[in-house]
């Protein structure tokens, strides 16, 4: 069975969509999404346009904020400041990488967490990683939301991660802990890797090495989500190869249009979240 990312992307969509206009019509304006894009990277500006497109299909508001690459850490930090500073803004995404000279970390840390629609903070990494609810990273949520509504069971399942990234595969990894199935986490220095992915119910890919889980690593039946995006020769391909995958695994997604488009999804129903939450904080404080 193919895990069609367009699909769950559309249904997201579509459940994000009654919440703006309820959220307008209560507070008189849309959640709002402000978008930092330092400097010219091509990808990166394709990544964006798709981010602002989705935004205005939903009716969130959205601001794309170019600053020059020649900006410094302390001007990107005051843009950030502003930014925390803003009622209208509920969501604030820095598009990576930033310019190498502007301390990253340092940009990041600054975002309100309660407007960390990346879930990238540390403030949201250890809600995620106590089981409280915040805003989740968007790769792993949009990952967990594809297995739910291709009702995939994950408790009791044996989940094995590949990576090890704060991103993509730790906070994958709690997510899966957190739907109760058992879960193993390897990278490139795991002993034995594809024996221990040949233990998996669920396989998920995350480690940027083009086609490097082969037949070797997948356990007939097995369900293998592909998180990895590789451009070889002019083609996008994922981190598993595709044709051991679909002679292997019950289930797979696919690359392209498989964990992709619900990242963005994913993003969008984190800005509503945010804006929820912030309205919810505000209320109560006046009271």
């Amino acid at each position: 069975m193919l895990l069609e990312g367009n699909r769950i992307r559309d249904q997201i969509k579509a459940e994000c969509l009654p919440r703006v206009t309820k959220f307008v019509d209560i507070h008189g304006r849309p959640p709002g999404l402000a978008v930092v894009l330092v400097g010219q990277n091509p990808a990166s500006e394709v990544y964006v346009r798709n981010k602002t497109k989705t935004a205005g299909e939903l009716g969130i508001y959205n601001e794309t904020i170019t600053p020059p690459a020649t900006s410094t850490t302390d001007e990107l930090l005051a843009l950030v400041h502003e930014l925390n500073a803003r009622e209208d803004i509920d969501g604030i995404l820095i598009q990576l990488p930033l310019p190498g000279h502007v301390d990253s970390q340092r940009i990041l840390l600054a975002v309100d967490p309660a407007k960390d629609v990346d879930g990238f903070h540390p403030y949201n990494a250890g809600l995620l990683a106590t089981g409280r609810e915040g805003l989740k990273p968007c790769t792993p949520a949009g990952i967990i939301e594809m297995l739910r509504r291709y009702m995939i069971p994950m408790s009791g399942a044996n989940a094995v991660v590949i990576g090890r990234s704060d991103i993509v595969g730790k906070p994958m990894a709690l997510l899966l802990l957190s739907e109760n199935a058992t879960v193993t986490i390897t990278h490139s220095r795991t002993k034995d890797l594809p024996g221990i992915c040949r233990t998996a119910d669920i396989l998920v890919a995350a480690i940027g090495r083009p086609a490097m889980v082969t037949a070797d690593y997948i356990k007939p039946g097995a369900v293998v989500i592909d998180v990895g995006i590789n451009r070889v020769d002019g083609k996008l391909v994922g981190d598993v190869h595709a044709g051991d995958v679909a002679k292997l695994a019950s289930a797979w997604s696919p690359v392209p249009g498989g964990v992709g488009p619900l990242t963005i999804a994913m993003l969008m129903q984190n800005t509503i979240q945010a804006a929820e939450a912030a309205a919810a904080a505000r209320a109560a404080s006046s009271c």
